[in-house]
């Protein structure tokens, strides 16, 4: 029996972050002969960064593993819906539903840390009068939040030069759920408080994923790399077969 090719692994980051995030992650999937794509996400609404995504996903030739990291798992859940996507890795993310959105979804689960050290700050929407609304995390709590057991001196560069979501994200409803139809793994961070890791929990027991568990910040690319990449090769030895 031939085998697939190999996939290209997409790595979509969450709010509050970049591709940079993947920084642990990348090197050691390229080091084991794996093709990896990490773009940056517009961070603007699930409706356009799913777009976008998809768009990447498209101009691949051949299959993806589509992984996504908190908010990202949210935008790989619409654009896992994409032929070429033939798995789909969640990292401490949302799974959502059809219809459902980050909202909705946060809000069946008492509030992590995050929900007291949000900042939200007005930027200009080209073509309208109004403003649209940034989220960020403020800086000084970041690191407890998002990182406690990153290298400190990281946390505190990643805390400054951090890549907010608008708000609009977290209003719009998933207009698809690809795990559905695509088979898919989650890593439930065990110790974060960004997200609660019961939201993690529900997402993918009700996806019916294959579930790790890790004691984790958030941040679980930079604090435990290698346990991301063991999850990822799982998911690309079982759709490459």
């Amino acid at each position: 029996m031939s085998r697939s090719p190999k996939p290209t692994v997409v790595l979509v980051h969450g709010a509050f972050a970049d591709a940079s995030s993947y920084a642990e992650v990348i090197p050691r999937l390229l080091a084991r002969g794996l093709d990896v794509v990490a773009p940056a996400v517009p961070n603007r609404s699930l409706i356009g960064d799913a777009a976008y995504v998809a768009s990447v996903v498209r101009q691949i030739p051949g299959p993806v593993v589509l992984v996504g990291h908190s908010y990202g798992g949210a935008v790989i859940t619409v654009a896992g819906t994409e032929d070429n996507v033939q798995a789909l890795v969640y990292l401490a993310g949302y799974a959502l539903e059809k219809g459902e959105s980050l909202g909705e979804l946060q809000g069946r689960f008492p509030d992590s840390d995050l929900a007291a050290a949000l900042v939200y700050t007005p930027f200009p929407i080209e073509g309208s009068t109004e403003n649209g609304t940034d989220v960020s995390v403020r800086p000084d709590k970041f690191p407890a939040i998002f990182a406690a057991d990153v290298d400190a001196r990281l946390a505190e560069i990643l805390a400054v030069s951090q890549r907010p979501l608008a708000a609009q994200a977290f209003a719009d409803a998933a207009p698809a759920a690809a795990w559905k139809t695509k088979p898919s793994w989650g890593l439930v961070a065990s110790s974060d408080h960004t997200i609660n890791p019961d939201v993690e929990r529900y997402g993918y027991q009700r996806a019916g994923m294959t579930t790790v568990e890790v004691d984790s910040s958030h941040l679980v690319m930079l604090s435990h790399p290698e346990r991301v990449v063991e999850l990822i090769e799982e998911a690309v030895q079982a759709t490459s077969a």
